[in-house]
């Protein structure tokens, strides 16, 4: 039995139209419409060719001759209903290709990250891996802490190495002196009184600290 070389072919341009052709003319919509009669009220010709029902039935199909597919498409706007707001919409995102973008942003200085001793803001690297433990504090301080925690130690008298619970007795104790009613209504350590409040704050979520 011959076979046919495997790279026995043809690359011209002429011949890949006429495979084209034969393609369409027998391909899937050809054979789908045999039988059919053109969908035009009155008219009894083959329905060769296809045409989408509406916008909102892209997958549904009416089937025309040639002459009432004309018609049809001369008459088709797919935007038919759609007020200029919606119509405004899809253009701009026919424009990003349907894929909305929005503008790039930080919170704050955007050196969250960096406060919080982190080389790795992506957190790429893993979670053990991200801290910077850089140089040490000059002041007394056991271990690196980002500046608004290390501050608010400062403000609470407290230490570094002590857990959570520690700290918020030593919060409690603060309070209990600073407030207005233990003080007989006197405000003179209100601004006192708030800092000591926001240190705890600052204390209470985070991750540097032991419960």
């Amino acid at each position: 039995m011959a076979t046919k070389p495997p790279f026995d072919f043809d690359l011209r341009v002429s011949a890949d139209k006429k495979r084209k052709q034969a393609s369409r003319r027998g391909g899937p919509a050809a054979a789908e419409a045999t039988g059919r009669a053109c969908d035009h009220p009155g008219c009894d010709r083959p329905g060769a060719y296809r045409a989408p029902k509406s916008p909102d039935l892209l997958d549904e199909f009416f089937w025309f001759c040639k002459d009432h597919i004309r018609e049809y498409n001369l008459k088709w706007n797919y935007f038919h209903g759609t007020t200029d707001e919606e119509f405004q919409k899809i253009v701009d995102q026919d424009r990003v290709w349907g894929r909305e973008t929005k503008p790039f942003s930080r919170q704050g200085d955007g050196n969250a990250w960096a406060r919080m001793g982190v080389n790795d803001p992506m957190q790429i690297l893993g979670e053990k891996a991200t801290r910077n433990p850089g140089a040490l504090p000059a002041s007394g301080a056991t271990r690196k802490l980002p500046p608004t925690e290390r501050k608010a130690i400062e403000i609470l008298d407290a230490r570094d190495t002590m857990s959570k619970t520690e700290i918020r007795k030593v919060y409690k104790g603060l309070i209990k002196v600073l407030h207005p009613d233990m003080n007989g209504g006197d405000r003179g350590h209100e601004e006192q009184l708030q800092e000591v409040v926001w240190a705890w704050d600052q204390i209470k979520d985070s991750r540097y600290f032991r419960d």
